[in-house]
């Protein structure tokens, strides 16, 4: 594809030695069918998603450039394909750039490239502060975009010299600034301060504890279905999980890592994921980059079945309810295709919503996730 071929100043070929066995790969694994960048540039004229790898890591002070994309492809390829719909095209690995700021405009000019033509980005990291480059994007681009970040901690630590630890400022702050709203999955209370959490919700963006997200993880459905840009830090999974996850024992199981990225592939909006944190030398047996190999798995399966839902101008495909909640009149949707839900706000619009805001509304209660659209309209 002639618009994207000069990306390749700033890309690396996959490195074969991580991801072939000797005997190569098996009918059906992904291996044997993903376009990948070897010797050319992969046609992404057909492709649904794109994997970049990206192993900069001075941002959390290792000073390695590491080997987790290669590693992580090593264990996604051995994956069997179940989703003939979905195409999957690899593009690579950023170099590395002479200065931590030469990898982000690398890595952001090559998301821009890939946003431009239509495709979802998977970014392959790498420590966690690349979200930053992964979110300069879409300033480019000058697209207003919803943000969703899983993560054990909030990384806005100013009086941190990593700049994986206070990242979220600029974000967050920075002028001219392209949030449109941000979301936060999965925090651990002791990491965080309340004061922190106080400040978030001044700036009415939304934190879901651990606790919540495990017992509720349905409600973070509409929460990815919302979003534009999913950056997601392995600290987040229990060590259990994911062993090179050397900040805690607790967090996210495996299967709820699984599962959001799933609901990130479902979205019809999300257009780019990105899993950092991981570090090949804290890891055993791999079996963290298996973890995230699942979790890509889970990613695609997401996005077929996000083929298959009906847009929502097509209302044969939805069951409509009519209802009224301190005495406003709203209309709920239910897809026939996949069983998600949607609400109508005061504007006519429409947002993604879960079935417990349907029978709270049905109650006479005032949904909290209604009240929060209001609040930021």
């Amino acid at each position: 594809m002639s618009d994207v071929l000069h990306i390749t100043d700033f890309l690396d070929p996959v490195n074969r030695h991580y991801l072939s066995h000797d005997e190569g790969y098996a009918d059906g694994q992904i291996g044997s069918i993903i376009e990948a960048y070897e010797e050319t540039i992969p046609d992404l004229s057909n492709a649904d998603i794109v994997l970049v790898g990206c192993g900069e890591q001075r941002g959390d002070g290792s000073g390695v450039y590491s080997l987790a994309p290669d590693v992580i492809r090593g264990q996604f390829y051995n994956l069997y394909y179940w989703h003939k719909e979905v195409k999957i095209a690899d593009v690579g690995n950023i170099k590395c750039g002479a200065s931590l700021t030469d990898t982000y405009a690398a890595l952001r000019t090559v998301i821009t490239e890939l946003l431009g033509i239509g495709k979802k980005v998977v970014i392959l990291g790498g420590s966690h502060d690349l979200t930053l480059a992964q979110y300069d994007a879409y300033k480019w681009l000058n697209r207003i975009i919803e943000t969703t970040v899983v993560d054990a901690v909030i990384d806005l630590y100013m009086d941190s010299p990593l700049t994986s630890k206070n990242f979220l400022m600029e974000m967050l702050t920075g002028e001219p600034n392209f949030m449109r709203h941000y979301n936060h999955i999965a925090f651990q209370s002791y990491f965080v301060n309340p004061n922190m959490l106080e400040t978030m919700d001044k700036l009415r963006f939304d934190c879901y504890r651990l606790g919540v997200v495990r017992e509720h993880i349905d409600e973070m459905e509409p929460v990815l279905r919302n979003s534009d840009l999913l950056s997601f830090d392995i600290s987040a999974i229990q060590r259990a999980a994911a062993p090179s996850n050397y900040l805690s024992p607790n967090g996210l199981d495996g299967e709820d890592a699984c599962q959001l990225s799933r609901f990130a592939g479902m979205s019809p909006a999300l257009s780019t994921f990105g899993i950092y944190g991981y570090t090949v030398e804290n890891d055993i047996q791999q079996l963290t980059a298996k973890q995230i190999a699942q979790m890509l798995w889970y990613f695609v399966d997401g996005i077929w079945q996000g083929k298959h839902e009906a847009m929502l101008a097509q209302r044969d495909n939805f069951i409509e309810y009519n209802t009224a909640f301190a005495e406003i009149d709203t209309v709920f949707l239910q897809s026939k295709k996949t069983g998600r839900w949607w609400m109508q706000l005061p504007d006519k619009s429409y947002i993604a919503c879960s079935y417990q805001d349907y029978i709270q509304a049905s109650s006479n209660g005032i949904p909290e996730r209604w009240l929060r659209a209001q609040e930021r309209s």
